[in-house]
Protein backbone atom coordinates (compact mmCIF):
# COMPACT_ATOMS: atom_id res chain seq x y z
CA UNK A 1 0.00 0.00 0.00
CA UNK A 2 2.80 2.44 0.84
CA UNK A 3 4.43 1.72 -2.53
CA UNK A 4 1.48 3.36 -4.32
CA UNK A 5 1.68 6.64 -2.27
CA UNK A 6 4.03 9.46 -3.00
CA UNK A 7 6.06 11.20 -0.31
CA UNK A 8 3.68 14.14 0.00
CA UNK A 9 0.71 11.89 0.76
CA UNK A 10 2.66 9.99 3.42
CA UNK A 11 3.70 13.30 5.02
CA UNK A 12 0.12 14.54 4.93
CA UNK A 13 -1.23 11.42 6.61
CA UNK A 14 1.58 11.54 9.17
CA UNK A 15 0.81 15.17 10.01
CA UNK A 16 -2.92 14.43 10.30
CA UNK A 17 -2.21 11.46 12.58
CA UNK A 18 0.15 13.62 14.67
CA UNK A 19 -2.46 16.37 14.94
CA UNK A 20 -5.10 13.84 16.02
CA UNK A 21 -2.74 12.47 18.67
CA UNK A 22 -1.96 16.01 19.89
CA UNK A 23 -5.68 16.85 20.10
CA UNK A 24 -6.41 13.64 22.02
CA UNK A 25 -3.53 14.31 24.44
CA UNK A 26 -4.69 17.91 24.92
CA UNK A 27 -8.25 16.78 25.67
CA UNK A 28 -6.97 14.19 28.15
CA UNK A 29 -4.77 16.80 29.84
CA UNK A 30 -7.72 19.20 30.11
CA UNK A 31 -9.84 16.44 31.65
CA UNK A 32 -7.00 15.58 34.04
CA UNK A 33 -6.61 19.22 35.13
CA UNK A 34 -10.38 19.52 35.65
CA UNK A 35 -10.41 16.36 37.77
CA UNK A 36 -7.45 17.62 39.81
CA UNK A 37 -9.23 20.92 40.42
CA UNK A 38 -12.36 19.06 41.60
CA UNK A 39 -10.25 16.95 43.95
CA UNK A 40 -8.53 20.09 45.25
CA UNK A 41 -11.88 21.81 45.81
CA UNK A 42 -13.29 18.79 47.65
CA UNK A 43 -10.13 18.45 49.73
CA UNK A 44 -10.39 22.13 50.63
CA UNK A 45 -14.03 21.66 51.68
CA UNK A 46 -13.05 18.66 53.80
CA UNK A 47 -10.23 20.67 55.39
CA UNK A 48 -12.61 23.54 56.22
CA UNK A 49 -15.17 21.14 57.69
CA UNK A 50 -12.46 19.48 59.76
CA UNK A 51 -11.33 22.83 61.15
CA UNK A 52 -14.92 23.72 62.05
CA UNK A 53 -15.44 20.36 63.76
CA UNK A 54 -12.20 20.79 65.69
CA UNK A 55 -13.24 24.29 66.73
CA UNK A 56 -16.66 23.11 67.84
CA UNK A 57 -15.38 20.13 69.81
CA UNK A 58 -12.30 21.63 71.48
CA UNK A 59 -14.35 22.38 74.60
CA UNK A 60 -15.23 18.69 75.01
CA UNK A 61 -11.57 17.93 75.75
CA UNK A 62 -11.59 20.57 78.48
CA UNK A 63 -14.57 19.03 80.29
CA UNK A 64 -12.22 16.81 82.31
CA UNK A 65 -10.50 19.89 83.72
CA UNK A 66 -13.88 21.56 84.30
CA UNK A 67 -15.19 18.54 86.19
CA UNK A 68 -12.08 18.43 88.37
CA UNK A 69 -12.34 22.14 89.21
CA UNK A 70 -16.08 21.81 89.85
CA UNK A 71 -15.32 18.99 92.32
CA UNK A 72 -12.83 21.22 94.12
CA UNK A 73 -15.37 24.06 94.25
CA UNK A 74 -17.99 21.66 95.65
CA UNK A 75 -15.60 20.49 98.37
CA UNK A 76 -14.80 24.09 99.31
CA UNK A 77 -18.48 25.06 99.32
CA UNK A 78 -19.34 22.10 101.55
CA UNK A 79 -16.53 23.09 103.92
CA UNK A 80 -17.79 26.67 104.04
CA UNK A 81 -21.34 25.41 104.63
CA UNK A 82 -20.31 23.19 107.56
CA UNK A 83 -18.28 26.01 109.13
CA UNK A 84 -21.17 28.43 108.65
CA UNK A 85 -23.51 25.94 110.34
CA UNK A 86 -21.03 25.63 113.20
CA UNK A 87 -20.88 29.41 113.57
CA UNK A 88 -24.69 29.61 113.40
CA UNK A 89 -25.04 26.93 116.07
CA UNK A 90 -22.47 28.69 118.26
CA UNK A 91 -24.29 32.02 117.92
CA UNK A 92 -27.64 30.34 118.68
CA UNK A 93 -26.18 28.64 121.76
CA UNK A 94 -24.64 31.93 122.88
CA UNK A 95 -27.96 33.67 122.36
CA UNK A 96 -29.72 31.03 124.42
CA UNK A 97 -27.10 31.28 127.15
CA UNK A 98 -27.36 35.07 127.30
CA UNK A 99 -31.14 35.16 127.14
CA UNK A 100 -32.84 36.19 130.37
CA UNK A 101 -34.12 33.23 132.34
CA UNK A 102 -37.79 33.12 133.26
Amino acid sequence: MLENMDTMTIWTYSLIAGAVVIVIVAVLLILLIAAANRVNKNASNIWDAGKQIAGNTVSIWMLNVTNRVAGQILETAQSINSRAESIDNTIAALGNALAPKR
